[in-house]
């Protein structure tokens, strides 16, 4: 068919993008704009949310200056949806200082970017910084950020961190504590790691399917609102692979829907990261994607699923079904 509409392509952006322009990006989610301690409600059947509440909302205990304190930080340890990224959020806010919030991706990949030195450069400079879903399945960047936990830590920079714990996963090791204190080596054991119980406050389905487009209702969707883009599945699989990841932020910026034709089960694992990393940016900056072809749901295979990247999957699948309803 013809197309009709006139669509932003993300295969034509090349985003530039400054070291301080990454930095600026590290706030919290769109999603999370009204979170404070004062909007978060705690489950009553679940006296470890309150338990939580009540000491992250008391703060860090410092006394005489930046890096003399009790805890060189929080780690919030629980099932998906039992609001651990909303106290994540209200700690960012409620804290006094320079600070930093993004995903455990947003700085892999911005160490990634600038070089590990010039990274602890930049971070130094803060007082705060937040990690939502400290990923502990991918050694290779858990690494990466035991290390600059530990050299950070030494500097007198506080943390708080959360766990990436997604729907499917719950059944299979539910908190992941014991593994933080594993990964993190020399300062972990100082951590104050906060256990919260629950159930997903939002009750979204763990295996959710998204409906497939035909390119009629595709494009009659994006047409529905301004600055929507449309793409083939493949070439902006390519032209991700040629972006820096600490740039997917800033390739969707501006947009209001992303539109994809003939999407298509990966066959590659490389591919298939770099589209969960994006997934991740567009969820964040709470754009939704619909596609033709496969539904955005089963781009996964089931291998891929059973491997080593489960979470890491299974957190972008339920983004997409959330992304495309």
């Amino acid at each position: 068919m013809a197309i009709n509409g006139s669509f932003l392509e993300l295969c034509l952006r090349e985003p530039v993008v400054s070291a301080q322009q990454m930095l600026a990006d590290l706030i919290p989610p769109r999603e999370f704009t009204d979170a404070s301690f004062d909007t978060y409600r705690p489950a009553p059947a679940f006296e470890s949310q309150q338990q939580a509440l009540d000491v992250l909302s008391a703060g860090f205990r410092k006394t005489k200056s930046k890096g003399t304190r009790a805890i060189p930080g929080f780690y919030l340890d629980g099932g998906f949806g039992v609001g651990k990224t909303h106290l994540l959020v209200s700690l960012y806010r409620s804290f006094k200082g320079k600070k930093l919030f993004g995903s455990f991706l947003a700085y892999t990949s911005l160490i990634g970017a600038l070089g590990f030195a010039e990274a602890m450069r930049l971070f130094s400079k803060y007082d705060l910084i937040c990690i939502d879903e400290f990923e502990l399945d991918d050694p290779g960047n858990t690494m990466i950020m035991s290390r600059l936990l530990n050299d950070l830590s030494a500097k007198g920079v506080l943390f708080a961190a959360t766990s990436n714990t997604p729907p499917n996963a719950l059944g299979e090791g539910r908190f992941a504590a014991e593994d933080f204190r594993r990964e993190i080596l020399g300062i972990s054991a100082n951590f104050e790691i906060l256990r919260i119980d629950g159930e997903d406050y939002r009750h979204r389905p763990v295996d959710g399917h998204s409906e497939i487009q035909s390119e009629e209702q595709l494009v009659a969707w994006l047409n529905e609102v301004e600055a929507a883009s449309l793409d083939s599945f493949r070439n902006l699989l390519i032209h991700l692979s040629k972006i820096h990841p600490a740039k997917f932020a800033r390739l969707v910026q501006g947009v209001n829907r992303i539109g994809l034709l003939d999407a298509e089960q990966f066959v590659d694992q490389a591919d298939a990261l770099r589209f969960v990393a994006f997934v991740d940016r567009a969820y964040e900056a709470q754009i939704p994607m619909r596609s033709t072809g496969a539904a955005l749901t089963d781009l996964f295979t089931s291998d891929m699923v059973a491997g080593g990247y489960r979470k890491k999957y299974l957190r972008a699948i339920s983004r997409l079904h959330a992304l495309a309803e």
